[in-house]
């Protein structure tokens, strides 16, 4: 087993307002549960340590596409989502954010003691991949998070988050537990990213002397980077730019939820009020379901669905928002009881924006109209942004958007 990659954000303040924060809980829920009854519990960890899935499943739930809070953010809602879901699902999550972190062993040690896991292995776990990327790999970050997310079988996955206030990031690390042989005889597939300093790195191989001789910890450091680790290193700048993301990907989203008459969708199409807005969303939030990890490296285009909480690159449509939920949660609940017709229309969205891309010519011209666009709406869908009065309110121009 090797590590399974990081990623490399921007430090930013601020808290997650409620009105997010619940949402993001019972949207990320029905995300999960969705993956679970379609994939099974082993692909969520296989998934919460792919970076760019974690990223892109952040940026779908509202929060800033790149900021070093959608990690806090997302641990915390997926933790609130999964509570009442984890008994059916068989996925828990331990941990989370400074005090948080530090009860992960107590709360792995209960769950073991309800679930007849080996409680003490897990521990060890917890603490091991906290100490590889704490300690022995030296790299100027400090953990202050750490999320361990284990099914009823006692298979894991750690998200972890260390902070470098020198130079105003926080770097994410990804574990995948599943073929574990070491913790500290090469763990990871690499120790990468951006220069910033001597790196000490004692789980690589050629440390296996330093290890033994703890005088000479301070001459190793990496020789060598391999290109399988995942990484993700996003820009500082807050606004969401045509480089950032694939237009002719998200061009094609943009048009099946304005084509004429989709076919294929009825069971979608009739459900009341479900507009182009709305389906524009739910195709975004069909390919966190159901895309490949190839679609993941963009993960800047899923804040299209619903906006940012700071306005990037637009306001939280909180009616489109609610609207994705209710109709996630009810396909799920519904092929929970046999009936999947809806949550096959939601793959079949998927299915038709890949197709639609094929041959699919964006304009990058029309990319500042479409912005513009979500704007002038801003009422029309119940957008918010952390800047706004909760009272404000005003009446919504009667546009439809129509942008590539």
């Amino acid at each position: 087993m090797k590590r399974s990659g990081y990623s490399d954000l921007p430090l930013h303040g601020g808290r997650v307002p409620a009105w997010l924060a619940d949402r993001m809980a019972h949207l990320g829920g029905a995300i999960i549960e969705s993956v679970v009854y379609e994939f099974g519990k082993d692909e969520v960890l296989r998934r919460m340590a792919d970076p760019f899935w974690f990223q892109s499943l952040g940026c779908v739930m509202g929060m800033d596409w790149h900021s070093s809070g959608i990690t806090t953010s997302v641990i915390g809602a997926l933790k609130k989502g999964l509570k009442s879901r984890s008994g059916d699902l068989g996925i828990y999550v331990c941990g989370g954010r400074g005090k948080h972190s530090r009860k992960t062993p107590e709360e792995l040690l209960e769950l073991s003691d309800r679930l007849s896991l080996d409680g003490t292995a897990l521990v060890k776990a917890s603490k091991l991949t906290a100490k590889v990327d704490n300690t022995a790999i030296q790299d100027g970050f400090q953990l202050y998070l750490h999320a361990f997310l284990v099914t009823d079988e006692g298979k894991w996955t750690v998200v972890q988050q260390g902070m470098n206030n020198a130079s105003g990031y926080a770097r994410r690390y990804h574990w995948h537990g599943p073929g574990l042989t070491s913790f500290i005889e090469e763990p990871h597939a690499a120790v990468c990213g951006l220069n910033q300093g001597l790196i000490l790195n004692l789980t690589h191989h050629d440390a296996f002397n330093t290890r033994n001789q703890v005088l000479e910890l301070g001459k190793e450091h990496p020789s060598r980077l391999l290109p399988e680790i995942k990484k993700l290193h996003l820009p500082r700048h807050h606004d969401v730019r045509l480089t950032d993301f694939d237009l002719k990907r998200l061009g094609s989203v943009v048009a099946l939820a304005h084509e004429q008459g989709p076919s294929g969708f009825e069971d979608l199409l009739m459900i009341p009020g479900l507009g182009p807005r709305t389906l524009q969303s739910l195709t975004l939030v069909s390919e966190v379901i159901y895309g490949t990890p190839s679609r993941f490296r963009d993960p800047a285009r899923y804040a299209f669905a619903h906006g940012g909480k700071d306005g990037h690159p637009f306001p939280v449509p909180l009616k489109v928002y609610d609207e994705s939920i209710r109709i996630l949660d009810q396909a799920v609940q519904k092929a929970k009881i046999g009936h999947s017709d809806k949550l096959k229309a939601l793959k079949q969205l998927h299915d038709r924006s890949r197709e639609i891309e094929k041959n699919f010519q964006p304009a990058p011209e029309n990319y500042a109209s479409f912005i513009q666009e979500e704007w002038d709406n801003k009422n029309r869908f119940g957008g918010r942004t952390v800047m706004d009065k909760a009272d404000k309110e005003s009446t919504p121009p009667n546009t439809q958007l129509r942008l590539f």
